[in-house]
């Protein structure tokens, strides 16, 4: 046993505090002239009413935009943070100063996982190529197409027949609808569906929801704090962890199946089309086109793919069901325009009410209330203040979607929002679901296609009701997306 001596740990702890207070005034220093916030306590900032407040974290965000304007900071331990509120600040940021404002934050959980490799949270060069790659193979296989909108379609009739299965009784249809949605993106990347009971299906989707249900705890945000100590106590950030070692694994196994059989001149998938670009990537160049980036380029558009698209739907049939009098004028809508045909892109236009509640949907259901944070690539100036280079920043979207200068009634389900007197459909420029600039969500297109379709698919055959003495609940499960709790709905046929 090693004696503890009491001198020795009061010495250490002063000079660690020595050298904190050092490192605090000179990055106090960087950040002269920085917008005004709350008022910091020693090593720990606001984390205390950041994380361990009453209120969730973007509505304290929100709130805090009254007291110290649109413009304001915050700070988790000895990290300043940029936050944007309303429509006219983020806009003016997101378009006039994309440039400024095109890195990602160097986020530790994140970072120990991806190496900075993929397409969401990669910087500089590496997010240039793999952000164009991505959209490039998507538009090549379908995105905005009439051959994708034909995959979607099929994919709405294989949901609308396990939801008939069901013969109208409750049932909680997160995976439901997680692996409808999920596998438009899966035949996207690896060429093919998966059934709704695939265990390997059901086991990735599970990894994927637990991750994203547990990543915005406070085991989590302590680890982006003090990931060198606490890397080595049990909590979450271990959770994270192995899932993504599994998720990865079947990526990994992947892909080199599909090297095994690659066929050149047939190039089925994504990953088909990257292995084909590794082979033409020349020695002695950059390279970008390797297994670290596929692995993670796989893993961020089967996350972003699934997620956000499916929660909105999920909040969507939620809504109807407590509206019962929007969910019959979509119906009506529905009727009078498509009859019992295949619900097509083409009948959006014609459909101003139903296009309405969609967008009313990823409004309110706010699906991604603090955007995915930005960092600054350069020292700006920006209203007047002083913004140094790798500054972490908020783009704050829930200010966005319930700014009351634009939407009459931010914190109601109301589709009129995008209805002029005449009923006709009117676009509302505060609708941000999706983000704005440069790091603006690279599947937008491919989400507004699926929302209409599924969502039009399951309107025409079903009424959604929740059962017999249930109540409406609305709130909202902790995670680093906005979802609704787990509960279960009725889904009646209408026909």
């Amino acid at each position: 046993m090693f004696a503890i001596d009491p001198v020795s740990i009061l010495v250490s702890a002063v000079i660690f505090l020595f050298l904190l207070n050092v490192y605090c005034d000179r990055k106090g220093n960087v950040y002269r002239n920085f917008p005004p916030g709350p008022k910091p306590l020693p090593l720990i900032g606001n984390m205390h009413t950041l994380i361990m407040g009453k209120r969730k974290q973007h509505i304290y965000l929100h709130e805090l935009s009254k007291e110290y304007g649109s413009v304001f900071s915050v700070q988790l331990g000895t990290t300043k943070i940029l936050v944007l509120c309303g429509y006219e600040t983020v806009k003016d940021a997101l378009l006039n100063y994309g440039d400024a404002l095109s890195d990602r934050p160097i986020i530790p959980i994140i970072s120990d996982i991806s190496k900075e490799h993929g397409v969401i949270f990669s910087n500089g060069e590496n997010w240039k190529v793999m952000r164009r790659f991505t959209l490039t193979t998507l538009r090549d296989f379908g995105m905005g197409r009439k051959l994708l909108e034909d995959k979607i379609n099929e994919e709405s009739n294989s949901l609308v027949e396990v939801f008939r299965s069901y013969n109208g009784k409750p049932v909680e249809n997160t995976m439901t609808i997680n692996g409808a949605v999920a596998n438009i993106i899966v035949s996207i990347l690896l060429g093919h569906r998966f059934d709704y009971t695939d265990p390997t299906f059901l086991r990735l989707m599970r990894l994927i929801h637990e991750n994203i249900n547990i990543s915005a705890g406070p085991m989590i945000l302590l680890y982006n704090l003090f990931p060198w100590v606490i890397r080595w106590f049990p909590g979450s950030h271990r959770t994270v962890f192995k899932n993504n070692t599994e998720l990865r694994d079947f990526i990994k196994k992947t892909f080199h199946r599909h090297k095994d059989q690659l066929d050149v001149n047939d190039q089925r998938n994504l990953i088909d089309v990257f292995l084909v670009k590794q082979q033409e990537e020349k020695p002695g160049q950059q390279v970008f086109f390797h297994n670290d980036n596929l692995v993670n380029l796989v893993s961020d558009l089967f996350v972003a793919g699934m997620e956000t698209t499916s929660t909105t739907l999920r909040w969507g049939l939620l809504f109807m069901a407590k509206n019962p009098e929007i969910q019959k004028k979509v119906q009506d809508e529905i009727d009078r325009v498509i009859g019992s045909a295949q619900p097509q892109v083409e009948h959006r236009k014609l459909m101003p009410y139903t296009d309405a509640v969609i967008h009313e949907t990823q409004r309110f259901g706010d699906i991604v209330p603090e955007n995915a944070p930005h960092a600054a690539s350069q020292d700006f100036t920006f209203r007047g203040y002083f913004i140094p280079k790798g500054t972490y920043v908020i783009p704050l979207l829930t200010s966005v979607l319930h700014d009351k200068a634009y939407f009459e009634k931010p914190d109601e389900f109301y589709p009129e929002h995008f209805l002029d007197a005449k009923g006709n459909f009117v676009k509302n420029e505060a609708f941000l679901p999706f983000s704005a600039g440069r790091r603006s969500c690279a599947g937008e297109n491919l989400a507004k296609m699926e929302l209409f379709l599924f969502f039009t698919r399951l309107l025409q055959n079903f009424t959604f009701q929740l059962p017999a003495g249930a109540e409406v609940d609305v709130a909202v499960s902790v995670g680093a997306t906005r979802s609704p709790m787990k509960h279960d709905i009725c889904a009646v046929a209408r026909n």
